[in-house]
This record gives C-alpha cells, structure tokens and sequence, in this order.
C-alpha cells in the first residue's frame, strides 16, 4: 500500500477516534498505569518471587491505584491534550500528574496500614508511570509524523511537496523545526556559520554547512524553498544571508521575530516572502519605554495627517501608551474613516475624536484645539511628492507644509499644548527642490515660534526615507517587477537613506519625549543605499534574473538629488542616550529673525505662482538652489 494510501486510512481511523478522544486517553493511560504497577513489582521481587506471590494483582489495590492517577489525570486535563502535538509542556504536566498521584496513593496506602505493598513500589510506581504515557504520547507522534511525510513523498498534497533548506541553526530554527513538520513540510538541512554547529542534529535535521554553502548543489539538493531563520542575528549577518539567499535560485522565505513567536505567532503560518524593510537588515530599535509613557499616558494627543502613512503609524503607537484621548484631524475622508476603523478594532477603549480638517483652515484648527485642549501635537500634514510639487504646484506645497505648520503650532500654542513635534524630512538640508524649502521653512518657523510661546515645546524631527510610505519607490519596483519588467531607476549612482515607517514613528515618539523646545532632532538613518542594488535584490528574490527583468535608466527628475543629507554643511549634531537620535546644532539665529515679516508675505506669494514662491522661499532658505 502507498504511503498516500495508508496516510488516507489512518486520518479515517483518526476522525473516528478523535470523537472519542478523552476516553481512549482514559483507558490506555489505565492499562499503562495498570503494566506500571506490576513492572514495578517485577523489578523490586525478581520474575520468580513477583511470579508466585503475584502481589500486584490484589483487584482492590490495583483499581484504587488507576482510578487516583485517572481522577488526577482528569483533574489536570490530560485527556483533553492531542497526542500528535504533544511536547515539553504536556510531559510537564503527565509529570505532574504522576508524581501528584504516587504521593497521594503512597499517603492512602500507609494510612490503610497496606505492609504487603513494598515502599519501593510506592517510590518508584510515579517514575515508570510517568515513562509509560509520555513513551505512548511520543511514540504516537512519531508514527503520525512518519506517515504524513510518507503521504508526502507519494502524491500527497501540494503542500506536503514543499522541502526546505534553513539558514540558520539557532532557537528561531528550533521553534520551527518543532512544528514545520505538522504542516507537510520536510527539511532537507540547515546551514549556520557557528563551527561548533557544523555537522549536528537539530530536533532530528543535520547542519550540513556555512551559510555560504547554499550556493552548492549538492547542499541545496531537491529544496524547493529557502528559509531565512536568524531574527536575532546582527544586522551585518541577516543582511548577508539575505544576498546568498537572493542568488540561490530558491524560493525564499523569512520567519517572524524571536519576539512574536514568544508571543504566539505560529512559525509556520507566519512565514512570508522577504520584504524590502529585510533587506535594510537594521537592529530593533531601543527605547525608554517608561519615559515615552509618562510624556503621551493619560494626556490628549492630537496627529494631524493622520490618516497617512506617517500619521496613521504615530496612532498606532501613541495608542499603545493608553492616552485619555487621541484626535484625529485628516483632510482625506477615506484616510481618516480607514485609520479610525483600526483603532477602533485595535484599541477598543480608546476615546477618538475624528476631524476631517485643512491645517490651512487657521479658523478651523483654533477652534479645534480651543475645543480639545490637546496636551502634545504631532503634526505629520504634508504634501511631500517632490516632482509633483515642482511641477506647477508650488504654491500649494508653501500653502500647506509651510503655512499648515504654522497654523498648526501657533493654534497649539494658544491652546496651551505641552509639546508640538514637526515631522521633517532631511530633503529639508540644502534643498534642490520646492518641498524640501517649504519644510526647512516649516523648521525655522517652529523654532521662531519657540522663542514667543515658552510654555510650549516645539521641536522638529528630521529623518530620510520610509519603505512602504506613500509614493515611496518599492511599491512601485514590485509592481514593475510583477508585469516583468523593465524596472526604472533614475541614475545608476543615486543613493537614499531608508527605515521603516514603524522604526520612524518610534523614534518620533522618543525625540517627543526628550526633546528642548527650538531643537531639531536627526534620526540616525544608517547606511545609504543603492536604489540600483536594493532594485537587483528584489528582482532575484523574486526568483528571476536582471537580464529576465530588465533595469532601465530615466534619468533624474525636477529638483531630485543623486544622494540626500541630514546636516547642512555648517551644522554639526550633539548625541543623545540613545543611538539612533542626535540633536542638531544648526546655524539658523539670523533666518529665525526674518520669520516674522517673512510669514507676513507668504499668503500673496503662495497665490502669484511658482516663480514667487521660489523667490519668496529664497528669502528664508537662502540655500535653496532651483532650476524654476
């Protein structure tokens, strides 16, 4: 009979017997309490003495030792476990059980002044109890292991084909092992750099090399799909694993992080395709979690341009630090109705107030804040699409990033508000193009406002790219890559600064915490990348080759830079206590005191087309250099 067959008939026994799956567990766990005893008494009277005394089979003795184990047994749940899932935690509670019955048996039996039982028996009846049903639990595992993966060898289902190489052979690859088996997978090896590893067995499965050894044929051998399982290895490490994993020709995937997996993540279910924010290969952020909550509990927040992908982010997260209100002003009425219906399922219990509101509306925004007394204001509301604001669109890029800002924190301010956090974009140093002046004007007026309202903090958190942001690059190569190309990239040497848009919120939320009123916080961003090397990574994980999907050049847009600075030339940064958030020492006193007059003009130049309002933000941002 194929294995497929016999896989067929033992799930039919299966179904049959799972209905009556307690009481089976009751009576084999009976016969093997039953064989216990009497193996016991073997082993402390020899064959012939246990052979004609036959002690173990007094039936009052015998029936009150089964019935104490079972009603333990039941008392702690055993029967209700399923035995082809048994592990660690179920031998933990049958030990319990056992030896919990033995001590209450053994306490009945020299109370009923029992002398025929030998205390040997009643010291040693617990251990073998406790061999015999863990000895069945794991048996029957294995045979139900054993047969699903003989079902898969011989036409089982499709699922059942799929063989893995795994990189990595640490306690990641241990909690998979412990269950990829269940869901039809079969492991070929693992591969791992520790030399102490080499050659090893994990739950059963060799190390048969380096990581580098993925490149070899005969160590792949018939895998199907690459598995990534190092979470908790430096970034330096998970980034190469990541580039041997992109040109091994497999299908590769990546398991979720040591931390969700404790939490409950299933590792199989939880696999997925590599991202983008894996390739970056950047170390978990550290934060002062208690000092971050002290700044946002029990304090009303308020985000404008919530709903987008900055915004919606920072209310996800402020959310976790249980504010007494969180406000949500957003323009986009789909944005706002999609993040408050998040909230609304992620956060049942907090309070939300929804605005559909233009941080233009200076009248609107006062009476907004004069109505909900927000105690820290993020103000994430920006138009930040650096060709679309160049091409004829100036005017609203001042109105709103620059403008917004401004009415934004001057209503905070007269609202009394604690802090007020202005999410920059490092297109504001030495800017090429209009969204990057109209944000670096958006700085100066936050930090010129600092100095007329000392009671509220202002401050300004300037960082690079986000993967997945809306516009952002990726999303756009993976749709390129999915109509099979070409994928376009604008010059062979153009390099960006990237994080993810949960790491950026995060380290918002920290510079809120710590930040002076009339600082600019910088984001450590890390290592530029290569927007053609992050191109050719998504193009072979997705399991074709650049001569497949070709890598096309269109050439620098209106006011794109080949590369990206946090810093101006003349300013330098001073560190913080946490690694990733340096503060800014910017040279700006002389351009702070032109603000004033400056805001005073803008509304007409805002109105009088692009060429005046690049002339208009020359006056604040000298530095601003543009072709219109």
């Amino acid at each position: 009979m194929s294995g497929a067959a016999l896989w067929s008939r033992a799930q039919r026994l299966l179904t049959t017997a799972r209905a009556r799956r307690e009481t089976l567990s009751m009576v084999v766990d009976g016969v093997v309490i039953a064989l216990a005893w009497n193996a016991t008494y073997l082993f402390r009277l020899g064959f012939e003495r246990w052979w004609s005394a036959r002690p173990a089979y007094d039936p009052a003795v015998m029936a009150g030792v089964i019935a104490l184990y079972l009603a333990v047994f039941a008392l702690l749940g055993i029967p209700r476990s399923m035995w082809r899932f048994v592990g660690l935690g179920e031998l933990r509670r049958l030990a319990t059980a056992c030896f919990s019955a033995g001590a209450a048996g053994a306490v009945v039996v020299l109370m009923a002044h029992l002398h025929e039982v030998p205390r040997a028996v009643l010291a040693l009846h617990p251990l073998m109890s406790l061999l015999g049903v863990c000895a069945v639990r794991v048996g029957y595992r294995m045979l139900y292991e054993h047969m699903r993966q003989s079902a898969g060898g011989n036409g089982g289902t499709a699922a059942a084909q799929q063989r893995a190489l795994i990189m990595g052979a640490g306690e990641a690859a241990r909690l998979l092992l412990s269950a990829i088996h269940r869901q039809g997978w079969r492991v070929v090896g693992l591969l791992d750099d520790d030399a102490a590893k080499q050659g090893a067995r994990i739950a059963g499965v060799q190390v048969l090399g380096r990581l580098e050894d993925v490149a070899r044929e005969d160590v792949r051998g018939e895998a199907t799909h690459l598995i990534i399982a190092m979470p908790g290895a430096p970034d330096t490490v998970r980034r190469r694993a990541l580039e041997l994993a992109a040109a091994s020709g497999l299908r590769v995937l990546t398991m979720p992080t040591l931390e969700e997996l404790r939490h409950g993540a299933s590792p199989v279910d939880r696999l997925r395709k590599v991202e983008a924010e894996d390739l970056l290969g950047r170390d978990p952020v550290l934060l002062d979690e208690a000092g971050i909550a002290e700044s946002l509990n029990g304090k009303t927040v308020l985000i404008t341009g919530a709903g987008g992908s900055i915004g919606s982010e920072l209310c996800r997260q402020v959310a976790r630090y249980g504010p007494a209100r969180l406000v949500l002003y957003e323009l986009s009425e789909f944005n706002l109705y999609s993040v408050e219906q998040e909230l609304s399922d992620r956060f049942a219990h907090l309070p939300l107030v929804r605005l559909v509101g233009d941080v233009k509306d200076l009248s609107h925004l006062r009476a907004t804040f004069a109505r909900w007394r927000p105690q820290v204001v993020f103000h994430a509301a920006a138009f930040k699409h650096v060709p679309l604001m160049e091409e004829n669109n100036a005017g609203a890029a001042l109105r709103n990033n620059t403008l917004g800002t401004h009415h934004a924190a001057l209503a905070a301010a007269e609202a009394g508000a604690e802090r007020f956090v202005l999410i920059s974009t490092d297109k504001a140093v030495n800017p090429t193009n209009v969204m990057g002046a109209t944000k670096r004007a958006a700085e100066l007026v936050v930090s010129h406002l600092a100095g007329q309202f000392p009671r509220t903090r202002f401050m300004a958190v300037r960082f690079g790219n986000v993967l997945g942001s809306s516009g952002s690059v990726i999303p756009k190569f993976k749709e390129q890559i999915a109509r099979g190309g070409p994928v376009t990239v604008t010059h062979p040497d153009i390099i960006r600064y990237f994080m993810t848009i949960p790491e950026a919120a995060r380290l918002v939320l920290q510079a809120a915490a710590i930040g002076e009123s009339g600082q600019v916080l910088v984001l450590d961003m890390g290592e530029p990348v290569r927007i053609v090397d992050l191109a050719r990574q998504l193009i072979r994980l997705a399991g074709m080759t650049t001569q497949e999907v070709p890598i096309v050049y269109s050439g620098l847009r209106p006011g794109e830079k080949l590369f990206e600075e946090l810093l101006a030339d003349d300013d330098t940064t001073l560190p913080t206590r946490f690694e990733r958030l340096r503060i800014a020492r910017l040279n700006d006193a002389a351009a702070r005191e032109r603000v004033a007059p400056w805001l005073a003009r803008c509304e007409a130049a805002a109105g009088a087309g692009d060429a005046a309002v690049r002339e208009c933000l020359r006056e604040l941002v000298p530095e601003f250099r543009s072709g219109g």
